[in-house]
């Protein structure tokens, strides 16, 4: 077993680059949680048990043993702990989250690592901020309403949303790209209504010449994420829901290399007099806990 380095085109930002900087953003969260120490003590053993059971049935050997102290090693020195575990475990925690409370809400999906906070107030018909560039791209209509779980609009929901460019990569986390680009809060009008336009995402690569792709490679998976919208939607009174939103038809949803998919957020855009792709989306709210 061996993780091989996987390069990627010359200007493109690097996964160390693009991993610290997730990292760095982490990092000043200052995260907590308020677990007791039984609590604590029962995952632990149940998380070593997971891993004498592993390394038994697999007959690990010291050769495999050292390769993998040496990628965990790496993966912190490149600061890819934020991407590895949102593309390979968070799909569960976020499952779980939503499974064990009586939802019946919009359902949520994995937020990633690319989430910055306090992006610019949009009214709710505009368009998202993007360079010219980025206007050249095809463009989409995004369109919806929330409301509370029997229909009724929720007048000044913020609508949190931010995705890719053409090229995959997210602003904040790669050169040369303006600080809020494609990022936005929209904010529904009186009925919980928002009309966004913004570029048509393009299925995307996770970074992979660093301890993130080197793992992928080593089994011979796939890098892939396809297309999709990232979103947080909140209103007061009622519980925040993080999401993902996809598109029909569109490669990789069938094979999402983060395990994100789910058939209530594939979206099915269609071509309107202007040529742009159009969808509309609603999000229904629970009442909060």
């Amino acid at each position: 077993m061996t993780f091989h380095n996987l390069s990627g085109e010359q200007g493109d930002p690097t996964a160390k680059s693009s991993g610290n900087a997730a990292t760095d953003k982490f990092k000043n969260l200052a995260a907590k949680s308020d677990t007791s120490p039984e609590r604590a003590r029962a995952i632990y053993q149940d998380v070593f048990k997971a891993i004498e059971e592993i390394a038994h049935k697999h007959q690990i050997t010291y050769d495999e043993y050292n390769v993998l102290k040496q990628w965990v090693i790496q993966v912190g020195e490149y600061g890819e702990w934020p991407l590895w575990l949102d593309v390979f475990v968070e799909h569960e925690i976020e499952k779980v989250n939503y499974d064990r409370k009586d939802y019946t809400g919009t359902k949520g999906s994995i937020e990633g690592p690319y989430y910055v906070e306090n992006s610019p107030k949009l009214e709710w018909d505009a368009q998202m901020p993007m360079r010219d560039k980025d206007k050249e791209a095809k463009t989409l209509e995004f369109k919806g309403q929330v409301t509370d779980l029997d229909g009724n609009g929720l007048g000044g929901a913020t609508v949190e949303l931010w995705h890719a460019d053409e090229d995959g990569y997210y602003s904040q986390f790669a050169p040369g790209i303006p600080e809020w680009n494609l990022r936005g809060t929209i904010v529904t009008n009186d009925n919980g209504e928002y009309h966004i336009k913004t570029l048509q995402p393009a299925p995307y690569q996770i970074p992979t010449d660093g301890p993130t792709g080197w793992f992928i490679l080593s089994y011979d998976g796939h890098p892939w994420r396809p297309a999709h919208l990232h979103l947080r939607v909140k209103h007061p009174g009622y519980r925040e829901i993080t999401t993902q939103l996809y598109f029909r038809g569109g490669e990789w949803v069938d094979n999402d290399v983060a395990s994100a998919v789910k058939e209530e957020l594939i979206l099915d855009p269609q071509e309107n007099a202007d040529g742009n792709n159009e969808v509309t989306y609603n999000f229904a709210l629970d009442k909060e806990d």
